[in-house]
């Protein structure tokens, strides 16, 4: 896919903040305070409200090492969509896409590539 791809094509499911909270146990607020501190990713995908990938979530949790992943990507100055981008797109050295690796618990290799993305 070319880096021109829009999110909401690459991300098969979405989840509100509220949704996010549900699923994690947690209130909208502390959700809110997930983001600011790097923890999670959230955009508005097709202008409407600001929604997180369902698959960052997994059994009442944050998929493990993605928020590691999102500072090496910060550090390379990744915005938050081009983040979300990155982890939803096909790597062939995985294979499947970052997410799926972290989903995996493969956090290594994804950090690794993350950490060698640099634009």
């Amino acid at each position: 896919m070319s880096a021109a791809t829009d999110v909401s094509e690459l991300v098969d499911a979405w989840v509100t903040l509220p949704e996010a909270g549900e699923l994690l146990g947690i209130d909208v607020l502390k959700v809110r305070q997930l983001l600011r501190d790097g923890k999670l990713l959230a955009v508005r995908p097709d202008a409407g409200p600001l929604r997180v990938p369902a698959k960052f979530i997994q059994g009442r949790v944050v998929v493990k090492s993605l928020e590691q992943v999102i500072t090496l990507l910060r550090d390379n100055r990744y915005t938050d969509e081009e983040a979300i981008r990155w982890l939803f797109t096909a790597e062939l050295s995985l294979p499947g896409t970052p997410i799926q690796a972290l989903v995996e618990n493969r956090g290594t290799e994804v950090k690794r590539r993350a950490q060698a993305s640099a634009f």
